[in-house]
């Protein structure tokens, strides 16, 4: 009954605002793709194999000078990703600013399935040391496409019109979370990994379809006015410059360091139980798909029962706070009893929470700022803030682990804690946004 009320409510919203099947279709297809990818390269970040993940040389250049980089795999894997991140920054602000939406759009996403093409030749012949530059261009890819989705969306919709449409949009980037993980198990054991590439390249075209009718439509209906051959214009160096001066976009990027906090160490202690258990990568893809399906389940369940009725009557601060104390009870649990079934269990709460309540939350807060903080700011914040993020974590996590999982969760509660302290900060901006 419950079930039936909610697709009542989508088809209704539906019938009001047709960009949201459309925007569902295209959140679907990309988050279908995206997890098709992930347990492949959860598996390369967690090989016990040193030559599978980085090239023969560089691994003998780190021996001579008495550094085995195996034992760095998350680190060194964590610090390429930054780097690339903001290596890439001013080339994607150079294009938002000088082509317009129906042109930069598709170009990227046609970029990221011309390299899925190259990694399907090199999986397909076993290339050595793939595995980092694929785990770093996944980071990339996850980061950016995500990121240009909802500033598209941020577009479209209206807030009053993102509060009632953002809940469903993202169930349906969690149902193709859902079916990634399953297509994965089902094609790995029956073709292999390199096959998954080319599947997921095929998803992604289909997302640029999407994008393009989606993006035609609301170019004539949408209530913001906004054309898809209007230009941002601004410097390429401007996303920088707006989280740094913009109160809001500050807050967000407070939030979200410390968010990715919780997630990496939460990551790393993953990684290293996997390790340990699993000998191959066909084995940890698996294990890796499995826990995706529980957060994905649990996700879903969350954003069709809840998102909607709590992000339209309470606004954005329950969506906020709740995901964070669930984290702080699951870090003190933790810490009292550092068991592999707690971890996991903790990980699938953690991820489950920022799915289905936090960041719809805070996507929402994203039609309430101009364009140019919605493409370059918001870029900045979802890809160079959060892969620094990362990468400060990823090291903090090495040099906690050597005094035990204990540790690493004792440090865990104290960065879920300032995380709470900034969802709470990111409300009273709302606040005050309301006010003037």
């Amino acid at each position: 009954m419950r079930l039936g009320a909610t697709l009542d409510r989508f088809i209704h919203l539906n019938r009001q605002t047709p960009a949201l099947l459309w925007s569902f279709a295209y959140f679907f297809l990309l988050l279908t793709a995206y997890y098709l990818l992930r347990p492949v390269r959860d598996a390369m970040g967690a090989s016990s194999n040193v030559l599978d993940v980085f090239p023969a040389p560089l691994v003998a250049w780190f021996a001579v000078r008495g550094i085995a980089l195996g034992e760095y795999t998350l680190q060194a894997l964590f610090t390429g990703t930054f780097v690339i991140m903001l290596v890439l920054q001013p080339f994607y602000g150079a294009l938002v600013a000088n082509f317009p939406r129906k042109t930069f759009l598709p170009l990227i996403y046609g970029l990221f399935i011309a390299c899925m093409l190259g990694f399907y030749w090199a999986f397909d012949r076993q290339m050595p040391g793939r595995g980092a530059v694929f785990f770093i261009w996944v980071a990339v890819f996850n980061l950016f496409a995500v990121s240009v989705f909802w500033s598209f969306m941020a577009d479209i919709f209206t807030d009053a019109q993102a509060r009632q449409v953002y809940g469903y949009i993202a169930a349906g980037g969690t149902l193709g979370g859902f079916l990634g993980p399953v297509l994965a198990q089902g094609l790995v054991k029956s073709v292999g990994v390199a096959p998954l590439l080319l599947v997921s390249a095929g998803l992604l075209g289909l997302c640029v379809l999407c994008l393009t009718s989606l993006s035609k439509w609301a170019s004539s209906h949408t209530e913001k006015g906004i054309k898809d051959t209007d230009i941002i214009g601004g410097s390429m160096w401007a996303g920088l410059q707006l989280v740094w001066r913009t109160p809001m976009l500050r807050a967000l990027a407070g939030l979200m360091v410390f968010g990715v906090g919780v997630g990496t160490l939460l990551y790393n202690e993953q990684a290293a139980i996997a390790r340990a258990f699993f000998s191959s990568d066909e084995a940890r893809t698996q294990f890796f798909s499995r826990i995706d399906l529980w957060i994905n389940a649990l996700t879903l369940t969350i954003q069709l029962l809840l998102t909607r009725a709590l992000l339209g009557r309470y606004g954005v601060a329950p969506l906020l706070l709740i995901p964070a104390f669930a984290i702080l009870i699951g870090f003190a649990a933790l810490t009292a009893s550092p068991l592999p079934l707690l971890v996991a269990a903790v990980q699938i709460a953690t991820r489950a929470g920022e799915f289905s309540l936090s960041k719809p939350a805070r996507e929402t807060l994203y039609t309430r700022v101009d364009r140019e903080s919605r493409y370059k700011g918001k870029a900045v914040i979802d890809t160079a803030v959060y892969r620094g993020a990362d990468l400060v974590f990823a090291w903090v996590h090495k040099g906690l682990a050597a005094f035990g999982s204990s540790t690493v969760f004792a440090a865990g509660f104290v960065v879920a804690a300032l995380m709470t302290l900034n969802a709470w900060r990111v409300i009273q901006t709302v606040k005050r946004m309301r006010n003037q």
